[in-house]
């Protein structure tokens, strides 16, 4: 399993953008559930927890590829610290607008700066691999570990927020991410040795969301993204159904912690079924794995459901960077990419918010029915365009 991955950091640069990019992305993980477990916890209502944190998500998923496309134009070192100082400042804002009690508007009203101002970590890390090791087959075993490093913080950053939430105080989980935030992305605005290029301002330049396979992807991203945020805030609610809200990040962890396990092997191996055929079957693997938590009512059970449901997350992950990787010009591949964090971003707007309307009317167990419903759309959306997903396969191994 260590084969693919050997040798893969070795050049100028690149295990400290790798770290940086790891500490920069952990708030992904902490933001969202941080945001319910501080609102629910002052209001004791996950309608306004979910709506805040789907204001927030809508917000970055708007504010994604306008900041991709600046990144690609002007270069990540000069754009990253505006916006990670205005995003620290919208986080800070956050925090004082719920402890003083402030009107709810302003919980919305910052929480919209924060999710604007939010940078796709992610894409900008994938695109700097793909600039290392584009048209190798190297590319594959580096998507296959940011999926992996995406899956870890998904494993810590929920069980660190909760921890800090419930143990400590409501406010620590939020205020932990903004530390993480601010320091991983000023950190990786230093590592200019392996940004990608600047390109140039072009007339007409268009946008990759034009291009259909780019569209069909974000739909059925968008309909992922709908599970994830409607597992997170579900998952808080059963735990606390169960008298163990204190478990919830644990739960979620598990989630993720299926995702990282299968992330490892997937990336290890060298594959003989093309990039389009992966990505079907990794869905249909996702919807069918989600399932039984439809219909488990005890918190000890769900960690295992929850751990095999994420099993197909970093496979779908990995084969849709990759197909991006392949469908669009170099010029725009950070905003490409950031195409799939706003699709993400969207979804998770959307399933925060129906699974706090959901939770709030029909209790926990019987909202998960509406992850499970997302989850199969993407499957039909998938399979019905995949036809625009045909793309020339990467070298092999022995080629690259």
């Amino acid at each position: 399993m260590v084969g693919p991955y050997r040798g893969l950091f070795n050049g100028p640069g690149i295990k400290a953008f790798v770290l940086a990019g790891f500490v920069g992305r952990m708030p992904m993980s902490m933001i969202g559930i941080g945001i319910v477990l501080l609102i629910s916890a002052l209001t004791d209502n996950y309608a306004t927890a979910g709506a805040v944190a789907a204001t927030t998500n809508v917000a970055f998923a708007v504010g994604a590829p306008l900041s991709g496309r600046l990144m690609d134009r002007f270069g990540q070192s000069r754009v990253i610290p505006p916006f990670a100082v205005i995003n620290a400042l919208g986080l800070a804002a956050l925090l004082f607008s719920a402890g003083l009690r402030l009107p709810e508007w302003t919980l919305y009203a910052s929480g919209l700066v924060v999710g604007a101002t939010s940078l796709s970590v992610g894409s900008l890390v994938r695109a700097r691999w793909s600039v290392i090791h584009g048209g190798s087959s190297k590319l594959h075993a580096a998507f296959a570990f940011e999926s992996v490093v995406d899956e870890v913080i998904f494993v810590t950053g929920p069980a660190l927020v909760t921890v800090l939430a419930t143990a400590v105080s409501p406010y620590m989980g939020l205020a932990v991410a903004l530390v993480f935030m601010f320091v991983g992305c000023l950190a990786l605005a230093t590592q200019r040795r392996t940004q990608p290029p600047v390109q140039p301002a072009r007339s007409g330049g268009g946008t990759p969301i034009l291009i259909p396979a780019i569209a069909l992807l974000s739909c059925v991203f968008l309909a992922m993204g709908a599970v994830f945020g409607s597992v997170d805030l579900i998952t808080v609610a059963f735990a606390e159904e169960e008298g163990v809200k204190g478990a919830a990040g644990f739960l979620l962890a598990s989630f993720a912690g299926g995702s990282m396990v299968s992330g490892l092997w997937f990336g290890s191996r060298h594959w003989r079924i093309s990039l389009q055929g992966r990505f079907v079957r990794a869905l249909c693997v996702f919807a069918l794995g989600l399932v039984p938590i439809v219909f488990i009512g005890d918190a000890r059970v769900m960690a295992g459901a929850l751990f095999l449901a994420g099993f197909a997350i970093s496979p779908t992950l990995i084969t849709g960077f990759s197909l991006i990787e392949r469908l669009v010009p170099p010029s725009l591949l950070t905003e490409g990419m950031a195409w799939i964090s706003t699709a993400l971003g969207f979804g998770v707007a959307i399933g925060a918010w129906a699974g706090g309307r959901l939770t709030e009317t029909y209790g926990a167990s019987n909202a998960y029915i509406f992850s499970l419903g997302a989850a199969f759309l993407a499957v039909i959306v998938g399979i019905g365009g995949s036809g625009f997903l045909r793309v020339p396969e990467a070298p092999s191994p022995a080629q690259s």
